[in-house]
């Protein structure tokens, strides 16, 4: 079934697509601009990314990074939120189609932002996710919280030492900020955390590997990687760079060495936190515009985040490629912005900013507790005070005051204790992704009851929607 949706009205319609930084800080700036907004995405929450690994490591609950975009937006009555991916944008029709359980639904738009984002990069092995999940969602996450505690869990029954190793050892591939905080927490997880719940096993052995292709450890951050390096170091984490992962399986993966080696590495668990490809959408949009597309997937805009021959279209976020601009969250949330100002400024009659410009507020990563390192611009910090402003920053962007509230009291517990509040995992979440992706999208489609396409098969299993 196909649906045309659509406030009713005159005003002149924006459609946002994403519900990332870049979506909702551009429905946000739009609050008392004459129009009226349609926000779609995939997911019905906006995620707060940089936290993902907190999420995994039992830190922090998924509620308290992903709070619901409708609860965000309730108090903007120009707003209004669909579920829905978006799996096609015309151009020339100026219509977005998004599809979700098996309903379809057609938006029009006057005006549109895309906030589509980017997913995990396995650089042409998307094999190697089936044993070695990202970290680009929410699901992501409780994926990995479930199979590092798992790990655990199952050492504890094993009695065959090559198992209980095999058990015990986690691989992280990519020593990005991501990578580093994810390496770092396992470590901290083994030795602080977990080091007196068990009886059979020393969970202090367990044996953290972060490997990277690259020669140094967060390589954007100069010198500052290389005191991540030593801290890494100090905590037990294995670091391997000029290391190539060329195979993953269920009991490991292989590496290749600068010089051609190559190796095995016994590992149950492992982690993929390199490479980022943007949305598709971006390869319909380059098809449409005539704007090229890299192999990264990101869409070449013009200096005001417009396609070519298209003033009513921005794209903003991780799917641009404009003046090596990085994909963080900073562009995203000013690129956001500054689309919604340039669709204000048209309405008003004013002439829009020709260019956007990019300011660098700075990067960070955590390694551990008290110690992080943080560049801004000429200013340099590692250790408890670049942990400190790290701390600040992410606070000022977590969405909500219940949210930080209950984010500082889990920091509390988990950074000045040993404690972690987050430490449920079930087989559904470690094993859900895996047993969706073997039944086919037509299983949740048969499950959801309701009006739905005429394509829509039959129930895969022959059993009664739960």
């Amino acid at each position: 079934m196909t649906t045309a949706t659509q406030p009713t009205g005159q005003r002149p319609r924006v459609v946002i697509v994403g519900s990332g930084f870049g979506g909702l800080f551009a429905a946000q700036r739009l609050k008392k601009a004459p129009v009226d907004v349609t926000l779609i995405a995939k997911t019905s929450h906006h995620l707060f990314q940089p936290l993902l690994y907190q999420v995994a490591t039992g830190i922090l609950s998924e509620g308290e990074i992903a709070p619901a975009t409708r609860e965000i937006l309730r108090g903007q009555e120009n707003a209004r939120v669909v579920l829905g991916e978006v799996t096609e944008i015309d151009l020339t029709a100026r219509t977005v189609t998004s599809t979700v359980l098996g309903r379809t639904s057609v938006h029009a738009y006057d005006h549109l932002i895309v906030a589509a984002g980017a997913g995990q990069s396995y650089f042409g092995n998307d094999q190697f996710a089936e044993y070695a999940p990202g970290m680009k969602s929410i699901d992501d996450a409780l994926e990995l919280r479930g199979r590092i505690f798992g790990a655990f869990e199952l050492a504890e029954l094993a009695t065959d030492p090559a198992e209980i190793d095999r058990l015990l050892t986690f691989v992280v591939v990519g020593a990005g900020p991501t990578g580093v905080e994810m390496a770092g927490q396992i470590a901290e997880l083994a030795r602080r955390t977990l080091r007196r719940d068990f009886r059979s096993i020393d969970p202090t052995s367990a044996r953290v590997i972060l490997i990277d292709a690259a020669p140094q450890v967060l390589p954007p951050f100069g010198e500052l990687g290389k005191k991540a390096h030593v801290r890494l170091n100090e905590m037990g984490v294995e670091v391997q760079l000029g290391a190539m992962v060329t195979d993953v399986d269920a009991d490991g993966l292989a590496v290749k060495d600068s010089d051609g080696h190559v190796r095995r590495i016994n590992a149950a668990t492992k982690i993929w936190a390199a490479g980022v490809q943007a949305s598709p959408l971006g390869k319909q949009l380059g098809e449409q515009s005539g704007a090229a597309v890299d192999r990264a997937g990101r869409i070449s805009v013009q200096k005001d985040l417009t396609l070519p021959g298209h003033p009513e279209v921005h794209v903003v976020g991780d799917m641009i490629s404009l003046d090596r601009l990085p994909g963080v969250a900073q562009v995203a949330i000013q690129g956001g912005r500054f689309a919604a100002d340039a669709i204000k400024a048209r309405l008003a009659g004013r002439t829009p900013a020709a260019e956007f410009r990019y300011f660098d507020k700075g990067s960070m990563a955590t390694i551990s507790r008290f110690s992080a390192v943080a560049d801004i611009g000429k200013l340099k910090f590692s250790g408890f005070i670049a942990w400190a402003l790290w701390l600040v920053v992410h606070l000022m962007y977590i969405v909500g005051f219940k949210s930080r509230f209950t984010t500082v009291f889990h920091w509390l517990i988990s950074f000045m204790g040993r404690g972690r509040s987050q430490r449920v995992a079930t087989q559904q979440q470690v094993y859900g992704r895996l047993a969706l992706e073997e039944l086919g999208a037509g299983f949740e489609v048969s499950k959801a009851g309701g009006h739905r396409d005429d394509r829509v098969p039959v129930d895969v299993t022959n059993r009664d929607s739960a």
